[in-house]
């Protein structure tokens, strides 16, 4: 299975706090699987986050343009931008990012074009590939959630995705060793699912 993914989900023993009478919830980030249970609410401030929406370059241009620290200079030169500029950190930031060594236990790869995106996928998972996202039935700005029924464990052999910020898609998947992944329905305050 391949998880595509701009969130997770998290939460702690200590979730709640109470404060004259008014009850408020942690930003979750990542979770216990004794925490995934239905009824439990959750505060996920960036799954309603407008989602980059940075389509990929067209493989022959992204294999035209290094992506390594070393050469950033060029990178920055092929975009007209400026060192020292946000943008320009971004960018370094970015391809650190991919640059770092897996943790222990992990296995990870940035893909920079779409086909590189499916091919080193291929390459980890196999061709019986299940690509999850997040989906909405409306759009919300409220980022309190109630976990619903109809949690699916998906299993352990999963690729999840981040998008990272550069001027075509990046994204960076990793997979690690006794993660598990569940397809988890959610309801929001004003109904949204």
């Amino acid at each position: 299975k391949i998880i595509f993914a701009e969130a997770s989900i998290d939460s702690n023993l200590n979730n709640f706090k109470v404060d004259d009478n008014i009850v408020s919830v942690d930003e979750t980030t990542f979770f216990f699987q004794r925490d995934l249970r239905t009824g439990k609410l959750v505060n996920l401030p960036n799954l309603i986050a407008t989602g980059d929406k940075t389509p990929f370059l067209p493989a022959r241009v992204a294999k035209s343009i290094p992506f390594s620290s070393a050469k950033l200079p060029e990178i920055l030169n092929h975009f007209s931008l400026k060192p020292q500029t946000r943008d320009a950190n971004t960018i370094g930031e970015t391809i650190r990012g991919c640059e770092r060594a897996a943790i222990n236990g992990e296995q990870k790869f940035c893909a920079t074009s779409l086909e590189s995106f499916i091919d080193l996928s291929i390459s980890k998972l196999g061709k019986q590939i299940q690509l999850l996202s997040i989906e909405f039935s409306k759009e919300t700005k409220n980022p309190m959630f109630t976990i619903s029924r109809g949690m699916q464990n998906m299993g352990e052999h999963e690729l999840v995705c981040h998008k990272m910020e550069y001027p075509g898609a990046v994204f960076l998947c990793h997979a690690l060793n006794k993660t598990g992944v569940y397809k988890v329905p959610l309801v929001g305050r004003d109904g949204t699912k």
